[in-house]
């Protein structure tokens, strides 16, 4: 039996009052500094930013620790944002899109799934998150949407094409301090309790990091488990798999 069957059956079966956590690292590959995340846990996910000065070395470097590794894909906001490189636009059509997204994935070597970085304007678009969905279903990777606008249509259309998807509960460091990391911390423990999951999303900042390795060995005392995030698309992928969507039929909303 493979180790994500065993944490599949382990998820499934948690006693009350338990939980699982997954944590994402976003925005790891622009900076020499991000290494010093890799002292994390090996169950932390890195979502790591393409075409940026690290990102293939980060990302060939966390298969070395049996990290999972993520596409981190720059997408549009709606407050015009700076955009990094390789970024999904409005004005791309799907063929552009999906030439982004190839040539993003190539830089990211090893990522099993994507994440959106910004995507307030872009997520909330049909035909842009449909072509998105439509390459993640060839490339059999899964979408956590980042829920930078709580209009997002990404979950829905990525259900509808078939690919696994979630999104995030939590961001533990909108502001880098330990009291309001503290508290989005319990909130993120609170979630996986109530609803036996819940994703929590943290950037390599210094403070972040300091912060997490003094709190990530605190879990398991809590009835608490780290687990990959592959574990938890797996049921995902098996929950999207029993409902039998046609994914022949889909199309504009």
């Amino acid at each position: 039996m493979t180790r994500l069957c065993l944490l599949l059956i382990c998820l499934l079966s948690l006693p009350a009052g338990a939980g699982n956590i997954a944590l994402i690292i976003d925005d790891m590959g622009y900076r020499k500094q991000d290494i010093d995340a890799f002292v994390l846990p090996a169950q932390v996910t890195f979502a790591i930013l393409p075409h940026t000065p690290y990102s293939t070395a980060y990302a060939k470097k966390a298969a070395t620790q049996n990290r999972e590794v993520m596409l981190h894909m720059p997408m549009e906001a709606l407050a015009g944002n700076k955009l990094g490189p390789g970024a999904l636009t409005a004005a791309m059509d799907d063929r552009a899109i999906q030439a982004k997204l190839d040539a993003a994935l190539t830089s990211v070597p090893h990522a099993i799934g994507l994440n959106n970085h910004m995507g307030s304007k872009l997520t909330q678009l049909t035909l842009p998150m449909q072509a998105t969905m439509d390459f993640l279903r060839q490339q059999q990777l899964f979408f956590i949407d980042s829920r930078t606008t709580r209009y997002s249509k990404a979950n829905k259309i990525a259900t509808r094409f078939g690919v696994p998807n979630t999104h995030r509960q939590v961001f533990l460091d909108h502001f880098q301090n330990e009291k309001h990391m503290q508290a989005q911390f319990d909130r993120l423990i609170r979630i996986a309790r109530k609803y036996r999951n819940a994703i929590g999303i943290a950037h390599p900042y210094p403070e972040t990091l300091s912060f997490l390795q003094q709190s990530l060995p605190k879990l398991q005392e809590m009835g608490i488990q780290l687990i990959p995030v592959s574990v938890l698309m797996k049921e995902k992928a098996l929950a999207l798999r029993e409902s039998s969507p046609d994914t022949s039929k889909v199309g504009s909303e």
